[in-house]
């Protein structure tokens, strides 16, 4: 059972990172993904539009999902994927600094996935009706 400053703190650390990959990152790849997805790389070897459409589920849709607290669990999976990616395959050769973005990043969902989204979410509203 959650206490009610833990239940902020899981609202907080959701709408933070969940917020901030939207804005910083998955609104420009979908804005790319309507406009030029020939243009994006293709780390493992899908194509460059199945990447970036892979990467856009997850860092536009999935991070909305997680910021609602909206199935929490399972939006963060595609999320973790990524940052997994982003860590060992896109920078794996590059100087920290490099990953330590995706490194927080994956941190953060991995903590949303084990916590769960608390009870300021949609997923607890809906348990409790």
């Amino acid at each position: 059972m959650h206490s009610k400053n833990t239940d902020i703190a899981l609202l907080l650390l959701r709408v933070t990172f969940g917020g901030l990959i939207i804005i910083n990152h998955g609104w420009g790849k979908l804005i790319k993904l309507f406009t030029d997805p020939t243009k994006f790389a293709d780390p493992i070897g899908l194509g460059a539009p199945v990447s970036l459409g892979l990467t856009t589920f997850a860092e536009f849709l999935c991070a909305g999902l997680v910021v609602l607290g909206l199935f929490t669990r399972w939006a963060v999976v595609p999320l973790i994927i990524t940052m997994l990616v982003g860590i060992f395959v896109v920078h794996v050769d590059d100087p920290f600094s490099n990953i330590e973005k995706a490194l927080i990043y994956l941190m953060a969902f991995l903590s949303i996935g084990i916590a769960g989204p608390g009870w300021y979410s949609v997923d607890a509203q809906m348990r409790n009706q």
